[in-house]
């Protein structure tokens, strides 16, 4: 019997099982000694909030659902009505398929279509493998059409509070900007971290709401940066993304049906909402180009 998420993929690394979704290419379940690292959710249930989903070729929101690109005037649908943005992309209700499948390791990949607010094509491969280190994951996109296209990428796992309430639990993110926003959620400009904003040292997330970008990551010497969220019992999420993700978004789902600090989303992107319409951190992928952006979670 076919789920409503479509295929099934079930992987496994010592004590660490993660199942995989067809729809969004979704992230569905991931323990580590059998405890949820992020909050799961069953194979015949519609993810709540984009939970664990793959966005692209946009993240986060557009305004109006319009932007410009090489000379076109371009309109995609309007998928957040209330606040009239189109919200993370085109690729997340898609069904993606099986490319490769080992024990420890898929692919999975969607060609998307042209379409008339979106008419270029891009082929996507996005791969997770459990390991050692936990769990990473890479999506490559590369443009197979005539022309050269806007692209973004972000990824939405709904991180578990370990049992506990979100309240009890603590945050830490090094980044050194966040993005300020107008009543819309939409970027307003860059700002230096303070306050509840800044994060770069453990912050108690107790009557803490957050649904918003930080940027200017702080790197390592390997070039990641890294999210911590700490569980009341000393256990720690390590949340890293490599170079390419310019940005992350935090959201505590206080308003979100479904979720609503039940978790807490902690998303690596390529860049900040709008990005189709203001350029900044947007990629921009000539004929036959490719873009790659990695990131992982691991429970330490």
């Amino acid at each position: 019997m076919r789920t409503f998420t479509g295929q099934q993929t079930t992987l496994t690394h010592g004590d660490q099982h993660a199942t995989i979704a067809a729809l969004g290419a979704a992230l569905r379940e991931y323990t580590v000694g059998g405890r949820d690292v992020v909050l799961p959710f069953a194979a015949d249930e519609l993810p709540a909030a984009y939970h664990g989903m793959v966005l692209a070729p946009w993240p986060n929101r557009l305004r109006d659902g319009q932007y410009s690109f090489g000379g076109q005037e371009l309109q995609v649908p309007v998928s957040e009505p209330d606040r009239g943005t189109a919200l993370h992309g085109l690729v997340c209700w898609q069904e993606w398929t099986v490319e490769s499948h080992t024990e420890s390791a898929v692919t999975m990949a969607l060609d998307l279509a042209p379409s008339p607010g979106y008419p270029f094509r891009l082929a996507l491969a996005t791969t997770y493998a459990l390991g050692d280190d936990g769990l990473t994951v890479t999506t490559v996109a590369r443009n197979a059409g005539a022309d050269a296209l806007p692209y973004g990428v972000g990824f939405h796992p709904w991180f578990s509070p370990g049992g506990s309430d979100l309240d009890h639990c603590t945050l830490q993110l090094g980044a050194a900007s966040r993005v300020t926003v107008d009543e819309r959620l939409l970027p307003v400009m860059d700002a230096p971290v303070d306050g509840a904003f800044d994060l770069r040292s453990p912050r108690p997330l107790d009557g803490i709401a957050f649904d918003d970008a930080w940027v200017d990551p702080i790197a390592d010497a390997e070039g990641k940066s890294w999210c911590r969220l700490w569980w009341t019992d000393g256990s720690t999420i390590e949340i890293w993304a490599d170079a390419a993700a310019t940005a992350w978004q935090i959201c505590t789902g206080d308003e979100v049906p479904g979720v609503r600090r039940a978790g807490i989303a902690i998303e690596p992107m390529s860049c900040i909402a709008d990005a189709f319409r203001t350029g900044e951190r947007l990629v921009t992928l000539e004929p036959g180009e490719s873009h790659a952006l990695t990131w992982g979670m691991r429970l330490v």
